[in-house]
């Protein structure tokens, strides 16, 4: 599909009347979800989309990467397809892009399914990111050193290693520094103060959230995640007031990686649907 002018590629498996749509972070993109797409395909239609810059869709030398664009294009995707009733999944950045996308279009939003997220202003920022904030250096480090997506593969698991193979397909779309802009946009797009202006955008999500607060919800929180801290999860938990909430203890930031069992499980019960977890993928 061409969003925005550009190739937005999206994986669409299995069938049903309540599509589950992933919405990925940073570094990560639709492979993150081939777990939770395996697992759910044969008894629902899974979707999952990868950002402009990120995984199989188009990466272009100069574009907005921003919160605000990627939200759009999010929205634009979903009115493309006409999707209803939708079970939202999002992880990471993926969950200011998504719950963005579910206040600015709440009727087509059904169900929430949110992973170590933030989608308020950080309430601080971890010095393993920001000091990737160093101007120059930064974005030269993420670009021509892989200095961010490389270190996500053994920063983000803590209850097991990511496998040869997995870490693999998480660093497939970014083996050369023109494939990580999109990776160094989201870096430099982390507000660390109020005046950058994605600040506005994640205070006016804040309080857009009032609006979609009531939505079916579970929160899956990996409580070994140093980059999504618990008070994190507590903030959106106080939100999301009448959400499910499951902790789990031995588990990082990756939480589909290190717990995609689990994930299924709060998925199956969002849909509904009864029967054995299916997690086989590698």
């Amino acid at each position: 599909m061409s969003i925005d002018g550009k190739k937005y590629h999206y994986v669409d498996e299995g069938s049903g009347d309540q599509p589950l749509v992933c919405v990925h972070g940073n570094p990560t993109w639709s492979y993150y979800y081939r777990k939770l797409i395996f697992g759910l395909k044969r008894e629902a239609r899974v979707l999952a989309v990868d950002h402009i810059g990120c995984g199989l869709s188009e990466k272009p030398v100069v574009y907005p990467y921003c919160l605000a664009q990627h939200t759009k294009n999010l929205v634009d995707w979903l009115d493309g397809l006409d999707l209803k009733q939708v079970v939202l999944v999002v992880h990471d950045w993926g969950g200011a892009i998504g719950l963005g996308a579910a206040v600015q279009r709440p009727d087509r939003i059904s169900k929430l399914l949110i992973l170590n997220t933030a989608a308020f202003p950080p309430p601080y920022v971890p010095w393993r990111i920001a000091i990737l904030r160093f101007p120059f250096f930064g974005s030269w480090a993420i670009r021509y050193l892989n200095a961010f997506a490389w270190p996500a593969t053994f920063m983000t698991t803590a209850r097991q290693k990511l496998s040869p193979v997995a870490r693999e397909g998480l660093l497939a779309p970014y083996l050369s520094p023109s494939q990580r802009i999109a990776i160094d946009g989201f870096v430099q797009d982390i507000p660390l103060s109020n005046r950058h202006p994605t600040h506005r955008v994640l205070a006016e999500l804040e309080n857009g959230l009032q609006s979609i607060r009531k939505k079916p919800t579970s929160i899956v929180w990996g409580m070994k995640d140093w980059c999504f801290r618990p008070e994190c999860m507590e903030r959106l938990a106080s939100i999301f007031s009448t959400a499910h909430l499951r902790k789990l203890n031995d588990v990082g930031h990756y939480v589909m990686e290190d717990a995609p069992e689990e994930v299924i499980d709060e998925a199956r019960k969002l849909l509904a649907i009864e029967g054995d977890v299916v997690s086989n993928a590698i």
